[in-house]
């Protein structure tokens, strides 16, 4: 059975599709950008759109009833992979030491919105 996560501590969806699923023992979130769901707007910079984003993740997350300490795969979608060791910097800090996620970075052409940053994730429930 699958159940629609939606919470109003992240962004609203801006298309046809949920925050998150969980099904199966596994929470999958879309893509989230570095949107502040109390502004709608992003920060300035890939440190703070990284940080935002993953804010994001942790409130959808949350509203499953699990933590960040529960993702098991990431993908990071970056606008210019120069960008990467800024992102990795801050990425770091929502994962404790030796209990890291899997993870794919990827640049891609473009991101919503113009965004630095696009986060996905994978919890298991």
């Amino acid at each position: 059975m699958k159940k629609v996560i939606s919470t109003d501590l992240a962004p609203a969806a801006i298309g046809p599709y949920a925050q998150a699923v969980a099904t199966d023992g596994l929470v999958i979130t879309s893509g989230q950008l570095p949107i502040d769901p109390a502004t709608g707007a992003f920060p300035e910079g890939i440190a703070a759109q990284t940080r935002q984003s993953l804010e994001n993740v942790k409130a959808i997350l949350a509203e499953a009833g699990v933590g960040m300490d529960r993702i098991i795969k990431t993908t990071v979608f970056l606008s210019d992979m120069n960008n990467f060791g800024a992102m990795n910097e801050v990425y770091a800090t929502f994962f404790g030491e030796g209990s890291y996620p899997a993870r794919s970075a990827v640049e891609v052409a473009r991101l919503p919105k113009d965004a630095l940053v696009e986060i996905e994730v994978i919890a298991a429930l």
